[in-house]
């Protein structure tokens, strides 16, 4: 009888450890960086996968290579990184890609990391110069190259670019961006300041051109145009599900979840849901709750 009892324990406490295995292999550490977009993309994770019977530990608000670190050490198992934020800034790669040839150099080099690229998704976060939306429809101009050949038919007029300091001094900012569409900003005509300021400036028309992101929120709430980069200058910036392999491993359906949420996000919904947080003063949850509800996901 003893034997039977001791045995009965052994077999209750196997079942209470492997049940324990069991909900640890099913909690997903996801992280996210330091601004709007991603504090979105990382509750719409949460909520989904939650959904799915997956326990969450969502740690947001880190910078870039903090959460990239995080990841490669295998503290973080899930992030929404940016093509080219992983090609420029952690694999230094200096050439000019198609959005195609980066997503697939980043996927092949991180996967020597263990760290597996999902699909990317058709949002494209990447930079943009910006017309107040009343200067662009009176001018009628829509593409950089438009604002260029504008520019060089008004040399005695003043046409001031507000940018971030980074972007005015950085070798694959201002100078190469003048360059490959044929303009030359005077120092006088060049504004340095902090990135938020700039849709502020173009808002209140103390300048007229401005170096923007195009999922910011602040693009649809302060009217403001992103002008089409029609000679493909800046690298595209495709937010994309990256999950370490062993978790992928683990969990067989993850990629198939994590690709038709991927599927589901562009820059139309981005720009809302930002203006949404940014402008209008919803929750991140609340937002974040709204688009599951009206995009329905397997």
């Amino acid at each position: 009888m003893m034997n039977l009892l001791k045995r009965g324990r052994w077999i209750a406490a196997g079942a209470l450890l492997l049940a324990s295995f069991h909900a640890s292999a099913a909690t997903l550490v996801l992280g996210g960086k330091n601004f709007t977009e991603q504090y979105v993309l990382t509750e719409i994770t949460a909520q989904y996968l939650r959904a799915k019977g997956y326990t969450i530990d969502a740690r947001t608000g880190l910078g870039s290579t903090l959460l990239r670190s995080a990841q490669e050490n295998g503290q973080i198992d899930v992030v929404w990184e940016y093509t080219g934020t992983a090609a420029i800034v952690y694999n230094k790669i200096t050439e000019k890609l198609d959005s195609n040839t980066m997503y697939e150099r980043v996927k092949t080099l991180d996967a020597k990391r263990g760290l597996v690229w999902l699909d990317a998704s058709p949002l494209n976060n990447t930079y943009a110069i910006g017309l107040p939306e009343q200067v662009a429809r009176q001018t009628g101009i829509r593409t950089i190259s438009q604002l260029a050949a504008r520019i060089d038919a008004e040399p005695n007029k003043k046409h001031v670019f507000a940018m971030d300091a980074e972007f005015a001094n950085r070798p694959d900012g201002l100078k190469p961006l003048e360059a490959a569409y044929g303009i030359q900003f005077s120092r006088a005509e060049t504004r340095q300041m902090d990135p938020g300021l700039v849709y502020t400036a173009l808002h209140n028309n103390q300048v007229s051109i401005g170096l923007i992101y195009t999922t910011d929120g602040r693009v649809k709430g302060f009217n403001i145009t992103p002008l089409e980069d029609d000679r493909h200058y800046f690298p595209a910036y495709n937010a994309t599900p990256v999950v370490r392999k062993p978790i992928l491993d683990r969990n067989p359906q993850l990629a198939t979840q994590l690709n038709a949420l991927s599927a589901a996000l562009n820059n139309d919904t981005m720009l809302e849901m930002n203006k949404q947080i940014d402008i209008d003063g919803k929750s991140v949850r609340e937002v974040a709750a709204e688009f599951l509800r009206t995009h329905k996901l397997p």
